[in-house]
């Protein structure tokens, strides 16, 4: 079996904490035929075997076996998939047009019955905010353009909140997401209609970002581990990209639960891999597109998670 990551540009990625670079040094380590590819490097077409132009690689990790020193690529080949390959869909959103065209170009790799990981159209099937805004006690959330529905829903919210969160539907790692007083955040929202070309997230801010905000991993159903997530003093942004700290912790029955019965129902839809993003009791965010932190809760737990993912893998 063979395992081949779609990857976005090694120059773009943060080579110490990527989740994908560190997988696939596991698995090299472990013996596991493995390649990186680029999206130049990914074509599909309907005459014959399906062929791609794959890369092999190298690196090393640091003193703590988690985090890693280097990684480069080695050379490069053109390879036949076959039915025993695994492609791992592990490029960053946004969840654009671009990124569409993607997954339905992987969905024709899966009706040539290569498997993917996540399955492509279980990632269309599921936007990763609005996704959350199902659960139970999810937070009070509205989603559009108009902003005099934006307003009635923010008039009706009870208790009245402190300030509002204006966010992005598609972004990732905090991207586009902004605080605002109650007073001052209708026009800023009419821009970012316009900055978006379209809808727009309304939310009460949480009090509760000041404790931290949760990420959990779970693989084929399974916990792999959480963390708290604690944003900088006076911030309220709780990603470890933009500075928060991060630390090993439980999750609560009543959070587990809720990520348990998520899972199940993800994985009817060929999605195995899944990091929720939890505030308070209140699940934010359901990331299926390419879960990250692998590192940073390997490390949390003083245990590079990458091989469990392997052995799950078998």
């Amino acid at each position: 079996m063979r395992h081949l990551l779609l990857i976005d540009p090694i120059e773009k990625l943060n080579i110490k904490k990527d989740s994908s670079l560190m997988l696939a040094l596991a698995m090299q380590k472990r013996g596991i035929e493995c390649y990186v590819l680029f999206e130049k490097d990914f074509a599909i077409h309907n005459q014959g075997t399906q062929k791609l132009r794959v890369h092999s690689f190298k690196g090393t990790l640091k003193e703590d076996q988690i985090y890693l020193a280097s990684f480069e690529t080695t050379g490069e080949k053109v390879i036949e998939l076959n039915n025993s390959d695994v492609l791992h869909m592990r490029l960053d959103p946004p969840f654009d047009s671009r990124y569409l065209r993607i997954l339905w170009m992987l969905d024709h790799l899966v009706s040539m019955g290569i498997k993917v990981m996540n399955d492509p159209r279980g990632i269309m099937n599921f936007n990763e905010k609005l996704y959350a805004y199902r659960s139970n006690g999810a937070t009070p959330s509205y989603v559009g353009s108009s902003l005099k529905l934006a307003q009635q829903f923010v008039q009706h919210l009870d208790p009245k909140p402190s300030a509002l969160i204006l966010k992005p539907m598609d972004l990732y790692s905090g991207l586009g997401v902004e605080k605002l007083s109650l007073n001052a955040w209708e026009k800023r929202f009419e821009e970012k209609v316009v900055e978006l070309q379209g809808p727009v997230i309304v939310q009460p801010f949480l009090e509760a970002v000041a404790q931290g905000e949760i990420r959990s991993l779970y693989f084929k159903g399974k916990e792999l581990g959480t963390i708290l997530k604690t944003p900088k003093d006076g911030e309220f942004l709780s990603n470890i990209a933009q500075g928060a700290t991060f630390h090993a912790e439980p999750l609560t029955p009543k959070t587990r639960a809720q990520c348990e019965a998520i899972v199940k129902e993800l994985m009817e839809f060929g999605v195995d891999w899944v990091a929720f993003d939890i505030l308070g009791d209140a699940v934010q965010e359901v990331n299926i597109t390419c879960p990250g932190l692998l590192v940073e809760v390997s490390y949390a737990h003083k245990k590079n998670l990458a091989d469990v993912v392997i052995d799950m893998m078998n």
